[in-house]
Protein backbone atom coordinates (compact mmCIF):
# COMPACT_ATOMS: atom_id res chain seq x y z
CA UNK A 1 0.00 0.00 0.00
CA UNK A 2 3.10 2.45 0.92
CA UNK A 3 3.95 0.95 -2.87
CA UNK A 4 1.20 2.82 -4.41
CA UNK A 5 0.44 5.90 -1.89
CA UNK A 6 4.19 7.01 -2.96
CA UNK A 7 3.73 6.11 -6.33
CA UNK A 8 0.31 7.90 -6.81
CA UNK A 9 2.06 11.32 -4.50
CA UNK A 10 4.83 11.45 -7.04
CA UNK A 11 2.79 11.25 -10.04
CA UNK A 12 0.81 13.90 -8.18
CA UNK A 13 3.50 16.54 -7.54
CA UNK A 14 5.05 15.97 -11.22
CA UNK A 15 1.71 16.76 -12.45
CA UNK A 16 0.86 20.09 -10.73
CA UNK A 17 4.24 20.99 -11.80
CA UNK A 18 4.34 20.34 -15.05
CA UNK A 19 0.58 21.94 -15.19
CA UNK A 20 2.14 25.27 -14.04
CA UNK A 21 5.29 25.06 -16.33
CA UNK A 22 2.08 24.58 -19.13
CA UNK A 23 -0.18 27.50 -18.00
CA UNK A 24 2.78 29.98 -17.90
CA UNK A 25 4.32 28.89 -21.08
CA UNK A 26 0.96 29.36 -22.87
CA UNK A 27 0.34 32.83 -21.30
CA UNK A 28 4.56 34.03 -21.84
CA UNK A 29 3.85 33.23 -25.77
CA UNK A 30 0.27 34.82 -26.50
CA UNK A 31 1.18 37.92 -29.00
CA UNK A 32 1.30 41.12 -27.15
CA UNK A 33 2.51 42.59 -24.21
CA UNK A 34 -0.12 41.41 -21.04
CA UNK A 35 0.35 45.19 -19.77
CA UNK A 36 -1.13 46.36 -22.68
CA UNK A 37 -3.52 43.72 -22.77
CA UNK A 38 -4.62 44.44 -19.35
CA UNK A 39 -4.56 48.37 -20.09
CA UNK A 40 -5.45 48.82 -23.51
CA UNK A 41 -4.02 50.28 -26.59
CA UNK A 42 -4.40 53.80 -25.50
CA UNK A 43 -2.80 54.01 -22.27
CA UNK A 44 0.02 55.83 -21.11
CA UNK A 45 3.31 54.35 -21.18
CA UNK A 46 4.21 55.80 -17.82
CA UNK A 47 1.31 53.70 -16.86
CA UNK A 48 2.60 50.77 -18.72
CA UNK A 49 5.88 50.70 -17.19
CA UNK A 50 4.40 51.17 -13.81
CA UNK A 51 2.23 47.57 -14.50
CA UNK A 52 5.01 46.03 -16.05
CA UNK A 53 6.72 46.51 -12.82
CA UNK A 54 4.23 45.67 -10.18
CA UNK A 55 3.94 42.78 -12.69
CA UNK A 56 7.09 42.10 -12.40
CA UNK A 57 7.18 41.46 -16.61
CA UNK A 58 10.61 43.39 -16.57
CA UNK A 59 12.38 40.03 -14.36
CA UNK A 60 13.57 37.33 -16.22
CA UNK A 61 11.71 34.49 -17.57
CA UNK A 62 12.78 31.97 -14.93
CA UNK A 63 12.78 34.56 -12.45
CA UNK A 64 8.69 35.05 -12.65
CA UNK A 65 8.08 31.14 -12.93
CA UNK A 66 9.66 30.40 -9.69
CA UNK A 67 8.07 33.33 -8.11
CA UNK A 68 4.79 32.59 -9.38
CA UNK A 69 5.23 29.26 -8.33
CA UNK A 70 6.49 30.10 -4.97
CA UNK A 71 3.33 32.47 -4.26
CA UNK A 72 1.09 29.55 -5.15
CA UNK A 73 2.43 27.07 -2.76
CA UNK A 74 2.08 30.02 -0.03
CA UNK A 75 -1.36 31.18 -1.08
CA UNK A 76 -0.20 34.33 -2.38
CA UNK A 77 -1.89 34.74 -5.91
CA UNK A 78 -1.69 38.38 -6.35
CA UNK A 79 -4.33 41.31 -6.41
CA UNK A 80 -6.69 41.54 -9.21
CA UNK A 81 -5.98 44.83 -11.25
CA UNK A 82 -10.35 45.06 -11.99
CA UNK A 83 -11.63 44.38 -8.76
CA UNK A 84 -8.26 45.71 -6.49
CA UNK A 85 -8.52 43.16 -4.29
CA UNK A 86 -6.71 39.76 -3.50
CA UNK A 87 -7.65 36.93 -6.21
CA UNK A 88 -7.95 34.79 -3.24
CA UNK A 89 -10.37 36.27 -1.76
CA UNK A 90 -12.20 36.46 -5.03
CA UNK A 91 -11.90 32.69 -5.03
CA UNK A 92 -13.03 31.76 -2.05
CA UNK A 93 -16.31 34.10 -2.30
CA UNK A 94 -17.05 32.22 -5.65
CA UNK A 95 -16.12 28.68 -4.79
CA UNK A 96 -18.69 28.88 -2.13
CA UNK A 97 -21.13 28.89 -4.87
CA UNK A 98 -19.73 26.75 -7.48
CA UNK A 99 -18.79 23.87 -5.15
CA UNK A 100 -21.59 23.17 -3.99
CA UNK A 101 -23.64 23.67 -7.17
CA UNK A 102 -21.08 20.65 -8.71
CA UNK A 103 -21.67 18.76 -5.44
CA UNK A 104 -25.53 18.61 -5.72
CA UNK A 105 -24.90 17.83 -9.62
CA UNK A 106 -22.88 14.97 -8.79
CA UNK A 107 -25.32 13.17 -6.35
CA UNK A 108 -28.27 14.31 -8.65
CA UNK A 109 -26.28 12.36 -11.41
CA UNK A 110 -25.27 9.44 -9.28
CA UNK A 111 -28.98 8.95 -7.88
CA UNK A 112 -30.50 9.00 -11.46
CA UNK A 113 -27.77 7.57 -13.68
CA UNK A 114 -26.54 3.98 -11.35
CA UNK A 115 -30.23 2.75 -10.74
CA UNK A 116 -30.91 3.05 -14.39
CA UNK A 117 -28.10 1.74 -15.84
CA UNK A 118 -28.38 -1.38 -13.15
CA UNK A 119 -32.14 -1.87 -14.34
CA UNK A 120 -30.91 -1.52 -18.04
CA UNK A 121 -28.23 -4.25 -17.69
CA UNK A 122 -30.71 -6.35 -15.66
CA UNK A 123 -32.87 -5.93 -18.16
CA UNK A 124 -30.94 -6.33 -21.45
CA UNK A 125 -32.64 -6.37 -25.20
CA UNK A 126 -35.72 -5.60 -23.39
CA UNK A 127 -38.28 -2.36 -23.10
CA UNK A 128 -36.86 -1.32 -20.07
CA UNK A 129 -33.38 -1.09 -21.66
CA UNK A 130 -34.49 0.44 -24.62
CA UNK A 131 -35.78 3.00 -22.73
CA UNK A 132 -32.87 3.63 -20.73
CA UNK A 133 -30.68 3.93 -23.83
CA UNK A 134 -33.07 5.87 -25.53
CA UNK A 135 -33.46 8.81 -22.51
CA UNK A 136 -28.78 7.93 -22.51
CA UNK A 137 -29.03 8.76 -26.02
CA UNK A 138 -31.21 12.10 -25.60
CA UNK A 139 -29.20 13.51 -23.20
CA UNK A 140 -26.07 13.37 -24.97
CA UNK A 141 -27.63 14.82 -27.39
CA UNK A 142 -29.10 17.81 -25.47
CA UNK A 143 -26.66 20.66 -25.32
CA UNK A 144 -26.62 21.70 -21.53
CA UNK A 145 -27.41 25.15 -21.64
CA UNK A 146 -29.90 25.07 -24.53
CA UNK A 147 -31.84 22.45 -21.61
CA UNK A 148 -31.16 25.28 -19.16
CA UNK A 149 -33.14 27.79 -20.96
CA UNK A 150 -35.50 25.44 -21.47
CA UNK A 151 -36.08 25.11 -17.73
CA UNK A 152 -36.17 28.17 -17.39
CA UNK A 153 -38.80 29.11 -19.76
CA UNK A 154 -40.88 25.77 -18.15
CA UNK A 155 -40.35 26.67 -14.41
CA UNK A 156 -39.84 30.67 -14.05
CA UNK A 157 -41.51 32.39 -17.07
CA UNK A 158 -44.31 29.86 -17.54
CA UNK A 159 -45.17 28.92 -14.05
CA UNK A 160 -43.60 30.54 -11.97
CA UNK A 161 -42.15 28.63 -9.52
CA UNK A 162 -38.56 28.92 -9.49
CA UNK A 163 -36.28 31.91 -9.70
CA UNK A 164 -34.62 32.32 -13.58
CA UNK A 165 -31.51 33.15 -12.61
CA UNK A 166 -29.33 35.38 -9.42
CA UNK A 167 -28.36 33.65 -6.26
CA UNK A 168 -30.51 34.36 -2.94
CA UNK A 169 -27.04 34.25 -0.95
CA UNK A 170 -26.27 32.00 2.03
CA UNK A 171 -28.19 34.48 4.32
CA UNK A 172 -30.83 34.05 2.87
CA UNK A 173 -31.33 30.55 4.25
CA UNK A 174 -31.13 26.92 2.96
CA UNK A 175 -34.74 27.09 1.27
CA UNK A 176 -33.90 30.08 -1.22
CA UNK A 177 -30.33 28.56 -1.78
CA UNK A 178 -32.18 25.44 -2.93
CA UNK A 179 -34.37 27.38 -5.42
CA UNK A 180 -31.58 29.46 -6.76
CA UNK A 181 -29.79 26.24 -7.28
CA UNK A 182 -32.48 23.75 -8.33
CA UNK A 183 -32.61 24.64 -12.04
CA UNK A 184 -28.91 24.75 -12.72
CA UNK A 185 -28.81 21.62 -10.78
CA UNK A 186 -30.86 19.58 -13.02
CA UNK A 187 -29.26 21.51 -15.81
CA UNK A 188 -26.07 19.91 -15.23
CA UNK A 189 -26.97 16.57 -13.73
CA UNK A 190 -29.01 15.36 -16.62
CA UNK A 191 -26.64 15.32 -19.71
CA UNK A 192 -23.53 14.09 -17.07
CA UNK A 193 -26.54 11.29 -15.95
CA UNK A 194 -27.24 9.80 -19.08
CA UNK A 195 -23.41 9.37 -19.91
CA UNK A 196 -22.90 7.69 -16.41
CA UNK A 197 -25.87 5.48 -17.17
CA UNK A 198 -24.66 4.35 -19.86
CA UNK A 199 -21.41 3.61 -18.33
CA UNK A 200 -23.06 1.61 -15.71
CA UNK A 201 -24.48 -0.42 -18.11
CA UNK A 202 -21.70 -1.27 -20.44
CA UNK A 203 -19.43 -2.16 -17.16
CA UNK A 204 -21.88 -4.39 -15.73
CA UNK A 205 -22.58 -6.29 -18.60
CA UNK A 206 -19.32 -6.70 -19.42
CA UNK A 207 -19.38 -8.02 -15.50
CA UNK A 208 -22.64 -10.17 -16.16
CA UNK A 209 -20.42 -12.50 -18.55
CA UNK A 210 -18.01 -13.42 -16.03
CA UNK A 211 -17.13 -16.84 -14.41
CA UNK A 212 -17.53 -15.55 -10.85
CA UNK A 213 -21.63 -14.49 -11.68
CA UNK A 214 -21.97 -17.94 -13.63
CA UNK A 215 -21.03 -19.63 -10.39
CA UNK A 216 -22.66 -17.16 -7.75
CA UNK A 217 -25.91 -18.27 -10.32
CA UNK A 218 -25.16 -22.18 -9.30
CA UNK A 219 -24.93 -21.37 -5.83
CA UNK A 220 -28.57 -19.74 -5.71
CA UNK A 221 -27.66 -16.34 -5.49
CA UNK A 222 -30.54 -14.22 -6.70
CA UNK A 223 -30.38 -12.06 -9.55
CA UNK A 224 -30.82 -8.65 -7.27
CA UNK A 225 -28.26 -10.37 -5.13
CA UNK A 226 -26.02 -11.24 -8.21
CA UNK A 227 -25.94 -7.26 -9.81
CA UNK A 228 -26.07 -5.26 -6.16
CA UNK A 229 -23.83 -7.46 -4.05
CA UNK A 230 -21.09 -9.07 -6.90
CA UNK A 231 -21.43 -7.56 -10.25
CA UNK A 232 -21.99 -3.75 -9.56
CA UNK A 233 -18.78 -3.41 -7.01
CA UNK A 234 -16.86 -4.95 -9.72
CA UNK A 235 -18.25 -3.00 -12.36
CA UNK A 236 -17.32 0.37 -10.30
CA UNK A 237 -13.64 1.19 -11.60
CA UNK A 238 -14.64 2.70 -15.04
CA UNK A 239 -18.15 3.88 -13.27
CA UNK A 240 -16.06 5.85 -10.95
CA UNK A 241 -13.37 7.39 -13.81
CA UNK A 242 -16.43 8.75 -15.60
CA UNK A 243 -17.71 10.12 -11.97
CA UNK A 244 -14.09 11.88 -11.57
CA UNK A 245 -13.76 13.39 -14.82
CA UNK A 246 -17.66 14.43 -14.68
CA UNK A 247 -16.97 16.08 -11.12
CA UNK A 248 -13.86 17.79 -12.58
CA UNK A 249 -15.87 19.12 -15.18
CA UNK A 250 -18.54 20.60 -13.18
CA UNK A 251 -16.40 22.30 -10.80
CA UNK A 252 -14.28 23.73 -13.71
CA UNK A 253 -16.39 23.73 -17.01
CA UNK A 254 -19.73 25.77 -15.15
CA UNK A 255 -18.74 29.26 -16.94
CA UNK A 256 -22.18 28.23 -19.63
CA UNK A 257 -24.18 27.67 -16.99
CA UNK A 258 -23.33 30.24 -14.55
CA UNK A 259 -23.74 32.88 -17.10
CA UNK A 260 -27.09 31.64 -18.14
CA UNK A 261 -28.49 31.42 -14.46
CA UNK A 262 -26.71 34.42 -13.55
CA UNK A 263 -24.35 32.50 -10.81
CA UNK A 264 -21.68 34.63 -9.30
CA UNK A 265 -19.82 31.28 -9.11
CA UNK A 266 -16.16 30.44 -10.54
CA UNK A 267 -17.40 30.14 -14.42
CA UNK A 268 -18.55 33.33 -14.17
CA UNK A 269 -15.67 35.02 -12.82
CA UNK A 270 -13.13 33.34 -15.33
CA UNK A 271 -15.69 34.78 -18.22
CA UNK A 272 -15.64 38.28 -16.66
CA UNK A 273 -12.02 37.96 -15.91
CA UNK A 274 -11.06 37.10 -19.46
CA UNK A 275 -13.82 39.48 -20.83
CA UNK A 276 -11.83 42.35 -18.68
CA UNK A 277 -8.45 41.16 -19.95
CA UNK A 278 -7.82 40.60 -15.87
CA UNK A 279 -4.30 38.58 -16.27
CA UNK A 280 -3.60 37.60 -12.76
CA UNK A 281 -6.97 36.46 -12.28
CA UNK A 282 -7.42 34.26 -15.45
CA UNK A 283 -3.93 32.72 -14.69
CA UNK A 284 -4.62 31.90 -11.23
CA UNK A 285 -8.17 30.83 -11.60
CA UNK A 286 -6.88 28.32 -14.65
CA UNK A 287 -3.82 26.76 -12.38
CA UNK A 288 -6.42 26.07 -9.90
CA UNK A 289 -9.00 24.66 -11.62
CA UNK A 290 -6.32 22.86 -13.01
CA UNK A 291 -4.80 21.70 -9.69
CA UNK A 292 -8.52 21.03 -8.66
CA UNK A 293 -9.06 18.29 -11.41
CA UNK A 294 -5.83 16.70 -10.68
CA UNK A 295 -6.69 16.26 -7.22
CA UNK A 296 -10.28 14.77 -8.12
CA UNK A 297 -7.96 12.02 -10.33
CA UNK A 298 -5.84 11.52 -6.95
CA UNK A 299 -8.56 10.67 -5.24
CA UNK A 300 -10.36 8.39 -7.54
CA UNK A 301 -6.82 6.92 -7.77
CA UNK A 302 -7.10 5.78 -3.98
CA UNK A 303 -10.41 4.77 -4.35
CA UNK A 304 -9.87 2.34 -7.23
CA UNK A 305 -7.56 0.63 -4.42
CA UNK A 306 -10.37 0.35 -2.18
CA UNK A 307 -12.50 -1.36 -4.80
CA UNK A 308 -10.32 -3.65 -6.05
CA UNK A 309 -7.49 -4.35 -3.48
CA UNK A 310 -5.52 -6.07 -6.05
CA UNK A 311 -4.50 -2.24 -6.60
CA UNK A 312 -2.50 -1.86 -3.52
CA UNK A 313 0.07 -3.98 -5.00
CA UNK A 314 1.15 -1.34 -7.03
CA UNK A 315 -0.52 -2.28 -10.55
CA UNK A 316 -1.73 -0.24 -12.88
CA UNK A 317 -5.66 0.82 -13.90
Amino acid sequence: MRIFLAKRVFTLVLTLLVATLVVFVVLEILPGDPAAVMLGINAETDTLNALREELGLNRPVWVRYTHWVGDLITGNLGISYTYDVPVSELILDRITVSFPLALLAMTLSTLIAIPLGVMAASNHNKPMDFLVMSFSQIGIAIPNFWFAMLLTLLFSVTLRLLPAGGFAGWDAGIVPVLKSFLLPTIALALPQAAILARVTRSALLEVLQEDFIRTARAKGVTNQGILWKHALRNALIPVVTIMGLQFSFLLAGTIIIENVFYLPGIGRLIFQAISQRDLIVVKNLVILLSAAVIMINFMVDLLYAFIDPRLKGGGDV
